[in-house]
Protein backbone atom coordinates (compact mmCIF):
# COMPACT_ATOMS: atom_id res chain seq x y z
CA UNK A 1 0.00 0.00 0.00
CA UNK A 2 1.27 3.34 -0.85
CA UNK A 3 1.66 6.73 1.43
CA UNK A 4 -1.77 7.60 0.46
CA UNK A 5 -3.81 7.01 3.36
CA UNK A 6 -0.88 9.16 5.98
CA UNK A 7 -3.44 11.59 5.24
CA UNK A 8 -6.93 10.69 4.02
CA UNK A 9 -9.02 12.61 1.70
CA UNK A 10 -12.29 10.66 2.99
CA UNK A 11 -13.38 10.63 6.53
CA UNK A 12 -15.95 8.50 8.16
CA UNK A 13 -19.46 9.00 9.77
CA UNK A 14 -20.59 8.66 13.39
CA UNK A 15 -22.57 5.06 13.22
CA UNK A 16 -25.52 6.79 14.69
CA UNK A 17 -25.52 9.47 12.23
CA UNK A 18 -25.21 7.08 9.49
CA UNK A 19 -28.06 4.88 11.07
CA UNK A 20 -30.39 8.03 10.79
CA UNK A 21 -29.08 8.83 6.79
CA UNK A 22 -30.33 5.32 6.24
CA UNK A 23 -33.82 5.76 7.45
CA UNK A 24 -34.10 9.12 6.62
CA UNK A 25 -33.29 8.35 2.63
CA UNK A 26 -35.63 5.50 3.27
CA UNK A 27 -38.47 7.66 4.32
CA UNK A 28 -37.28 10.49 1.83
CA UNK A 29 -37.79 7.09 -0.88
CA UNK A 30 -34.38 7.42 -1.57
CA UNK A 31 -33.96 3.51 -1.40
CA UNK A 32 -31.44 3.37 -3.58
CA UNK A 33 -29.00 5.78 -1.55
CA UNK A 34 -30.32 3.92 1.75
CA UNK A 35 -29.44 0.67 0.57
CA UNK A 36 -25.85 2.06 -0.92
CA UNK A 37 -25.42 3.46 2.82
CA UNK A 38 -25.74 0.89 4.46
CA UNK A 39 -24.57 -1.96 2.78
CA UNK A 40 -21.64 0.89 2.43
CA UNK A 41 -21.61 0.69 6.48
CA UNK A 42 -22.19 -2.70 7.16
CA UNK A 43 -20.31 -5.03 4.26
CA UNK A 44 -17.11 -2.22 4.56
CA UNK A 45 -16.64 -3.56 0.97
CA UNK A 46 -15.30 -1.15 -1.90
CA UNK A 47 -18.06 0.81 -3.65
CA UNK A 48 -16.50 -0.97 -7.03
CA UNK A 49 -17.72 -4.38 -5.18
CA UNK A 50 -21.09 -3.15 -3.91
CA UNK A 51 -21.92 -1.77 -7.65
CA UNK A 52 -21.01 -5.35 -9.04
CA UNK A 53 -23.48 -6.49 -6.51
CA UNK A 54 -27.11 -8.20 -7.87
CA UNK A 55 -30.18 -9.01 -5.70
CA UNK A 56 -29.56 -12.43 -6.04
CA UNK A 57 -26.30 -12.36 -3.99
CA UNK A 58 -28.01 -10.40 -1.00
CA UNK A 59 -31.73 -11.15 -0.61
CA UNK A 60 -32.83 -13.68 1.57
CA UNK A 61 -29.72 -14.79 2.23
CA UNK A 62 -27.41 -15.18 5.29
CA UNK A 63 -24.32 -14.79 3.47
CA UNK A 64 -22.42 -14.45 0.14
CA UNK A 65 -19.12 -14.82 -1.22
CA UNK A 66 -17.30 -12.31 -3.45
CA UNK A 67 -13.81 -11.93 -5.49
CA UNK A 68 -13.17 -8.43 -4.66
CA UNK A 69 -12.11 -6.38 -7.94
CA UNK A 70 -9.23 -4.55 -6.37
CA UNK A 71 -7.19 -7.45 -4.43
CA UNK A 72 -8.71 -10.41 -6.51
CA UNK A 73 -9.34 -12.37 -3.23
CA UNK A 74 -12.06 -14.07 -1.95
CA UNK A 75 -14.36 -12.66 0.75
CA UNK A 76 -17.19 -14.00 2.78
CA UNK A 77 -19.66 -11.31 3.80
CA UNK A 78 -22.47 -12.29 6.92
CA UNK A 79 -26.26 -10.19 6.29
CA UNK A 80 -27.19 -9.59 9.88
CA UNK A 81 -30.76 -9.83 10.27
CA UNK A 82 -31.15 -5.70 10.86
CA UNK A 83 -29.78 -5.32 7.31
CA UNK A 84 -31.84 -8.24 5.92
CA UNK A 85 -34.75 -6.85 7.06
CA UNK A 86 -33.36 -3.56 5.57
CA UNK A 87 -32.66 -4.84 2.03
CA UNK A 88 -35.78 -7.00 1.62
CA UNK A 89 -37.84 -3.61 2.62
CA UNK A 90 -35.63 -1.57 -0.21
CA UNK A 91 -35.94 -4.19 -3.07
CA UNK A 92 -40.09 -4.40 -2.35
CA UNK A 93 -39.78 -0.61 -2.71
CA UNK A 94 -37.13 -0.57 -5.80
CA UNK A 95 -38.86 -3.40 -7.60
CA UNK A 96 -36.49 -4.58 -9.85
CA UNK A 97 -36.89 -6.23 -13.20
CA UNK A 98 -35.15 -9.14 -11.72
CA UNK A 99 -33.64 -11.41 -9.14
CA UNK A 100 -30.73 -10.72 -11.18
CA UNK A 101 -30.50 -6.86 -11.67
CA UNK A 102 -27.96 -4.97 -9.89
CA UNK A 103 -28.96 -3.46 -7.07
CA UNK A 104 -28.11 0.07 -7.73
CA UNK A 105 -29.70 1.01 -11.01
CA UNK A 106 -29.69 4.67 -11.96
CA UNK A 107 -33.50 6.23 -13.00
CA UNK A 108 -32.04 5.70 -16.32
CA UNK A 109 -31.33 2.42 -16.17
CA UNK A 110 -27.56 2.15 -16.02
CA UNK A 111 -25.35 1.52 -13.03
CA UNK A 112 -24.56 4.28 -10.79
CA UNK A 113 -20.84 5.13 -11.65
CA UNK A 114 -18.31 5.66 -9.17
CA UNK A 115 -18.76 9.44 -9.86
CA UNK A 116 -22.26 9.76 -9.62
CA UNK A 117 -22.06 8.27 -6.37
CA UNK A 118 -19.25 10.69 -5.01
CA UNK A 119 -21.69 14.13 -6.42
CA UNK A 120 -24.97 11.85 -4.67
CA UNK A 121 -22.99 11.98 -1.41
CA UNK A 122 -22.35 15.44 -1.09
CA UNK A 123 -25.89 16.31 -1.98
CA UNK A 124 -26.85 14.16 0.76
CA UNK A 125 -24.20 15.63 3.22
CA UNK A 126 -25.48 19.09 2.45
CA UNK A 127 -29.05 18.25 2.47
CA UNK A 128 -29.40 16.13 5.90
CA UNK A 129 -26.40 18.65 7.28
CA UNK A 130 -24.09 15.64 7.64
CA UNK A 131 -21.46 16.33 10.33
CA UNK A 132 -18.62 15.03 8.34
CA UNK A 133 -16.04 17.34 6.24
CA UNK A 134 -14.88 14.90 2.96
CA UNK A 135 -17.96 12.50 2.06
CA UNK A 136 -17.02 10.25 -0.11
CA UNK A 137 -17.80 6.39 -1.48
CA UNK A 138 -14.60 5.34 0.41
CA UNK A 139 -16.36 7.09 3.77
CA UNK A 140 -18.88 3.98 4.23
CA UNK A 141 -15.82 1.45 4.23
CA UNK A 142 -14.15 3.82 7.03
CA UNK A 143 -17.30 4.19 8.87
CA UNK A 144 -17.69 0.61 9.07
CA UNK A 145 -13.98 0.06 9.93
CA UNK A 146 -14.59 2.83 13.09
CA UNK A 147 -17.72 1.17 14.23
CA UNK A 148 -15.86 -2.11 14.44
CA UNK A 149 -13.09 -0.64 16.37
CA UNK A 150 -15.39 1.37 18.80
CA UNK A 151 -17.56 -1.99 19.33
CA UNK A 152 -14.21 -3.70 20.16
CA UNK A 153 -12.82 -0.64 22.46
CA UNK A 154 -11.72 -3.49 25.42
CA UNK A 155 -10.02 -5.47 22.87
CA UNK A 156 -8.93 -2.82 20.67
CA UNK A 157 -5.79 -4.75 19.46
CA UNK A 158 -7.97 -7.85 18.33
CA UNK A 159 -10.39 -5.59 16.59
CA UNK A 160 -6.80 -3.83 14.38
CA UNK A 161 -6.08 -7.00 13.57
CA UNK A 162 -9.87 -8.13 12.30
CA UNK A 163 -9.83 -5.39 10.26
CA UNK A 164 -6.52 -5.62 8.53
CA UNK A 165 -8.00 -9.21 7.42
CA UNK A 166 -10.65 -7.46 6.27
CA UNK A 167 -9.13 -4.49 4.22
CA UNK A 168 -6.08 -6.92 2.99
CA UNK A 169 -3.72 -4.65 4.67
CA UNK A 170 -0.64 -5.50 4.92
CA UNK A 171 0.02 -4.51 8.81
CA UNK A 172 -2.06 -3.21 11.66
CA UNK A 173 -0.36 0.47 11.47
CA UNK A 174 -1.87 0.81 8.01
CA UNK A 175 -5.03 -0.13 8.96
CA UNK A 176 -4.56 2.42 11.76
CA UNK A 177 -3.68 4.95 9.59
CA UNK A 178 -6.23 4.27 7.05
CA UNK A 179 -8.86 4.69 10.34
CA UNK A 180 -7.45 7.71 11.04
CA UNK A 181 -6.42 6.46 14.50
CA UNK A 182 -3.02 7.19 14.04
CA UNK A 183 -3.94 10.55 13.61
CA UNK A 184 -5.83 10.98 16.85
CA UNK A 185 -2.93 9.06 19.13
CA UNK A 186 -0.63 11.86 18.09
CA UNK A 187 -2.60 14.52 18.51
CA UNK A 188 -3.66 12.88 22.09
CA UNK A 189 -0.42 13.85 22.92
CA UNK A 190 -1.03 17.59 23.65
CA UNK A 191 -3.41 16.95 25.81
CA UNK A 192 -1.54 14.67 28.38
CA UNK A 193 0.48 17.71 29.26
CA UNK A 194 -0.97 20.47 31.86
CA UNK A 195 -0.10 23.81 33.21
Amino acid sequence: MSLKYSNTTADFLEWEEAMNLIRKLFKDKNYSMSLLIALGCFFGLRISDILSLRWNQILNVNEFTIIEHKTGKKRTIRINAQLKRHITDCYKAINPIGINAPILISQKGTIFTIQRINIILKELKNKYKLHIDNFSCHSLRKTFGRQVYNMNSDNSELALVKLMELFNHSSVSITKRYLGLRQEEILQTYDCLSF
